[in-house]
Parts: structure tokens; sequence; C-alpha cells
């Protein structure tokens, strides 16, 4: 990734867009002052997008699971990746292959009977051997790569978890053939909740915790962002020479209490 260093942020932004692990929440546990920040920015009237690249759960349970924690979201302010993975498929007419978690595939939907595609998602546990070499063997006979994300790892309650990007890397590695990405960080993850709330690139603001594919990727966008030294934030990621955020908060709240002190 080249050098990108977030432009100061010297006025309140006209929108925000947060991620939602690690910023909001982790595991089933808000983290403390998270939900009293964005009732803050509701107050504000900012207007607002969650983006995830959450791809275990289906749109309907974690805006639930985010009610049940005190957080005030409506469903339509949701941004996922799964979503914009069968968005494409239907735009393109593809025959998808999905690979996603059980819990994702009545929101999802069923597999075509002779794919054409791959569609890979966060399988968790239930990924095995089988369904990465039935993959493989549709990508070796010519067929397209769509990754709904393609990050690191995440953090849960009891630790710091691998996430789908090893997966989607490997089978690159083996087939040749490159992963669309329509989660976080491909630019257009972001361009899309900026063209629903009508606002540009530059009076918005990212808030998210992953270095790369938060902070970088929306700072690629042309999108000043914030990183949260939350969830899987690790030492070091505030000093990185290569990517340098707008701006670096303890936790959501003191983001939020920081561009509220904007003019």
């Amino acid at each position: 990734m080249q050098d990108r260093s977030g432009p100061p942020l010297t006025r309140r932004p006209k929108a925000l867009l947060i991620d939602l692990a690690g910023v909001l929440h982790v595991g089933e546990q808000a983290i403390p002052g998270s939900v009293e920040a964005l009732a803050g920015v509701r107050a504000a009237r900012l207007p607002l997008r969650f983006l995830t690249n959450t791809t275990r759960t289906p749109r309907c349970t974690l805006v639930a699971r985010l009610r049940r924690m005190g957080f005030d979201i409506d469903a339509a302010e949701l941004q996922t990746a799964p979503h914009a993975a069968q968005q494409l498929v239907r735009e393109r007419g593809l025959k998808p292959l999905y690979l996603v978690h059980p819990d994702l595939g009545a929101e999802i939907g069923p597999s075509a009977d002779a794919p054409d595609t791959v569609v890979l998602g966060d399988m968790g546990p239930h990924l095995d051997y089988a369904q990465l070499n039935a993959a493989f063997r549709l990508l070796m006979a010519g067929g397209a790569f769509i990754a709904m994300a393609k990050n690191r790892y995440f953090m849960e309650e009891d630790g710091l978890s691998l996430d789908m990007g090893a997966f989607v890397t490997g089978l690159e590695f083996s087939s040749g053939v490159p992963a669309e990405v329509v989660g976080k960080p491909a630019p257009a993850f972001f361009h899309t909740a900026l063209a629903e709330l009508g606002v540009s690139a530059a009076d918005a603001v990212v808030i998210g915790d992953d270095l790369h594919d938060d902070v970088g990727a929306a700072l690629a966008a042309g999108i000043p962002a914030i990183l949260v030294r939350t969830g899987k934030f690790r030492a070091g990621d505030d000093a990185d020479p290569a990517i340098r955020p707008s701006l670096i908060a303890d936790d959501f709240a003191d983001a939020v209490t920081r561009l509220l002190a904007l003019p």
C-alpha cells in the first residue's frame, strides 16, 4: 500500500461512516461509552451509515444484537459486505457457488445448479477442505471469484481470530484468479454509502479500528479517517509510517467528542 496521509480535521463533517465490530462493540459487549456517543451523534443530527465486513451474521440478526446492547440503529443504515456481493451477483446475472456461514444462508440464498462464480464469505469453523477444493476447481475451470471481504483478523471477546483473507489469498495463489473484493477495502463500498447520503468524500469521515481496511482504504477513497485504539487495533498502528489517519482517538466516544467540538 502506498503512503497515505489523512487531511487534518478542521471542521465538523457532514456525515459519518462508522465501522461496527471493534468500534462500537466486541462480541456481545458494547465498548464503554459507545452507546452514549452514538446518541450524541444522533442529537447532533449527523447523517451516518454503519459499514461492516461481517459475513457470518444476517443483517436482521446483527441489528437486533446491536439494539440489545443499547444502540439506536436502523436496518436501513447498515451496509454489509454480503448485501454488496448479492447486489453484484444480481446486476451481472452471475450463477454463484456461495461459500457462506450457515447463519447467512437464508439471507444470501442458494447456490446455482451450474455455478460460474465463486462467492466466498467467512464460514468460520464450517469451512473445510472439500469446499475450498470445489471453489478451486471452479476457478481453474474459468469461474470468476468474488470475495465478500479480505480482512486479516478480527477481535472476539476471547482474543484475535483469523479472518477470511487467508483463504481468499490461498485460492488466489493456487488458481491464479484474483478476487474481486466487494466489502472494505473496495472504494465502491464507501462510495455507495456516500451516494446514499448525498455527501462528498471530503465532507465525510470514516471511523474504524482497522488501520488498513478501514483507515487506509478510506483515505485511498478520498475520505478523511479516524483510527480508534479499540478492537483489532494493535500497538504501533498509530505510528505506521505509510498510513497516517486524520485523527487517532482512544475510542469511539473520544472520536465523537472531538468531532462535535469542531466548528
